[in-house]
This record gives structure tokens, C-alpha cells and sequence, in this order.
């Protein structure tokens, strides 16, 4: 169970697009709507979502702003516009840097875990600006699906322009904002499928949210603990390793490092799904025992990863059914609950 709680401070946007000539809206409150958006008012039409009015075109020149995709970090936002293009369909715009801090190239390939990333900012874009959810709501990832195309993941001269074609589906709706739903992306590169994504979440309102978790929006994170050496997880820094190791063979605990930059980009109260991905991704290069680039990724999020209590990691692969391809199953405990189980297919890079 992945959740993603941001509490914004919202100031209003002062400077319009090039060619803009009206003031842009300000951010929209963390209220709810009176209604949800009408289809086929995107970019610039008629009723459309509240903050919309300041992108009045689909382009690669400025970030979303940050409290829509729940970053405290600009240098995070990955997404740069979006527009609806029928009903619960619609296109957004990302880049990606040549090289970025945490998601870094993989032997000249754009990391591929930077695709969940960027999925995961555009479902909480979609659900704040065309399905009427508050900016105070907390989002509870429930699977994530993600498929890419190693082939168009090369880091070119220039950061990577994508767009995503998102489908949203099985949307339940309380007071006229959406209550989940589940989104299917097609992420595009030069016109070429880099990557295809599938995820659900649940949207769920502060007070809600406080009686489900109760002390744990108090607990007080576990110590640091020692590192896995870096080059056995395929990373450079120990500050990104976030697997311990253990006696136990093919097992590791979860490092939890609240103060990293990116993985921990605003104080939460449980472990962010992001770091899960990233233990599921590490654990899988160590047990394999060299570099790996991830192909295919199928998660499922069970329970909450409570940061004061220590979760660990089980690793077991299966016969590969492809040639040069390994599939690593990866689960993940915590006070014998289940908190996770990933799927991943690697392939050498």
C-alpha cells in the first residue's frame, strides 16, 4: 500500500506563458469542486479545471506546478503540461533530464524506474485537476504495472521529451470528485512506444486518512542502518542504497534514509511507494549478483511500511522463459504482514 500525502502551500502562480496575455488562476483551493470538470473542455476551453487556465498549451516550457504531483522540490516535477482529450482520456507532457541525481542513466539508458516515477505524478495530476480531488488528500497506490522499451530509453543529446496518452477508468466518485480510479498510460517518445503503465489508487480525505492511520502519522523513524555495498544493488553511493543486509541468504531489511533528497522529498509518515520500487529494483540486482536493467515491473501494495518498524525483503527467481531475461520475485514483510510483492524481468545491460 503506497501512499502519497503532500500538504501544500499554495501561492498563487504571478508569471503567464509566453504569448499569455491574461493573468493566470491561482492554484485551486484545497476544498471541493461543486462538480467535476465538463469533458472536452481542456487547454483554454470553456469550464475547465481550476489552474488550467495558466497552460493554455500543451508544451515542454514550464513544470506543473509542484503541489499537483506532490513534490516539495521543483527540480522532482517531471511533468510539464496536459489537456484532455475526450472523455476520461487525455495527453500529458514530460521530460526527462539527461541526468538526473537519483534516477541516474543505466550504461546510456534513461533508468527505467524514472517511467514509475513519472506515472505516478500523472495519476495525482489527472485526479487534482480534472476529477475535483483536494490538494490535502492522501493517495493510497494500490498496484502498479509498468512495461518499457529498451530500445527508445537511449540518453540522447537532449533531455528526453515524452508524451502519455492516460485513460482513466473504474472511477468511483463521492461528492462530485473522484474517490479512485484506475489509469492506463502510453508513454511516447519521438512517436515511438517507450513504455506502457498500468496503476490504481484510492483518494482519501485528511480526517479519513487520520483515523485509519492514528499514531502512526507520530512514530519516530527506525535508527540508519548500515548500507548494502553499493555496487552489489547497482548504485555509486551508498546515500542511495536503500537495502541492509542481513544473515539470512537472499534476504535484506529496508533502509529507510528520511533525509534523502529525492526519495524523501517532504516529510511523510509511512515509507513512500517510490522506495519500495527502489528496494524491490536493488534487491533484485543483488540477487542476480551483476547490473541489471529492469523490463517489466508488476507490484502489488498490501499494507502501509511503517517507518519505526523494520521491514524485510525476500528475493527467489523463476526460469527464465526468454533468452538473456530473469525474473525476480520480491516480497517484502513487516511485523509478518505482508507489505509488498514485486515482479521484475531484467535484462543485462
Amino acid at each position: 500500500m503506497s501512499t502519497h500525502t503532500f500538504h501544500a502551500h499554495r501561492p498563487a502562480l504571478t508569471t503567464a506563458p509566453a504569448g499569455t496575455p491574461a493573468a493566470p488562476a491561482p492554484l485551486p483551493a484545497a476544498g471541493p469542486r461543486t462538480a467535476p470538470p465538463t469533458p472536452g473542455t481542456g487547454a483554454g476551453g470553456a469550464g475547465g479545471s481550476a489552474g488550467r487556465d495558466a497552460y493554455a498549451h500543451l508544451s515542454l516550457t514550464r513544470t506543473v506546478p509542484k503541489e499537483f504531483v506532490h513534490r516539495a522540490s521543483v527540480a522532482e516535477v517531471l511533468l510539464t503540461d496536459w489537456q484532455r482529450t475526450g472523455t476520461d482520456r487525455f495527453t500529458v507532457s514530460a521530460q526527462w533530464p539527461r541526468s538526473h541525481s537519483f534516477f541516474t542513466p543505466i550504461a546510456g539508458r534513461h533508468d527505467p524506474l524514472i517511467a514509475a516515477e513519472t506515472i505516478r505524478q500523472a495519476g495525482l495530476l489527472l485526479a487534482h485537476t480534472e476529477y475535483g480531488v483536494p490538494l490535502d488528500h492522501s493517495f493510497v497506490m494500490h498496484d502498479l504495472t509498468l512495461a518499457v522499451d529498451p530500445a527508445h530509453l537511449h540518453v540522447g543529446a537532449a533531455p528526453a521529451a515524452l508524451t502519455i496518452d492516460v485513460t482513466c477508468s473504474d472511477i468511483t466518485r463521492r461528492r462530485g470528485r473522484a474517490a479512485s480510479l484506475r489509469y492506463t498510460s502510453t508513454l511516447r517518445r519521438d512517436g515511438h512506444i517507450l513504455a506502457r503503465a498500468d496503476a490504481s489508487c484510492t483518494c482519501t480525505p485528511p480526517a479519513v486518512y487520520q483515523r485509519l492511520r492514528g499514531h502512526h502519522t507520530h512514530t519516530t523513524p527506525l535508527p540508519l542502518t548500515a548500507p548494502t555495498a553499493p555496487q552489489t544493488v547497482g548504485r555509486t553511493s551508498p546515500t542511495d542504497v536503500v537495502l541492509t543486509p542481513t544473515p539470512h541468504p537472499h534476504t535484506w531489511q529496508l533502509r529507510t534514509d528520511t533525509r534523502h533528497p529525492v526519495l524523501f522529498d517532504h516529510p511523510v509518515d509511512h515509507i513512500p511507494g517510490m522506495v519500495l520500487l527502489e528496494a524491490a529494483r536493488q534487491a533484485t540486482t543483488a540477487h542476480l549478483g551483476h547490473p541489471t536493467l529492469p523490463l517489466t515491473l508488476t507490484t502489488t501494495f498490501t499494507n502501509y511500511a511503517e517507518l519505526d518498524t523494520p521491514c524485510h525483503l525476500q528475493t527467489h527467481t523463476t526460469t527464465p522463459t526468454t533468452p538473456g531475461h530473469h525474473t525476480t520475485h520480491i516480497t517484502c514483510h513487516q511485523n509478518n504482514h505482508p507489505v509488498f510483492h514485486s515482479t521484475i524481468t531484467t535484462t543485462t545491460p
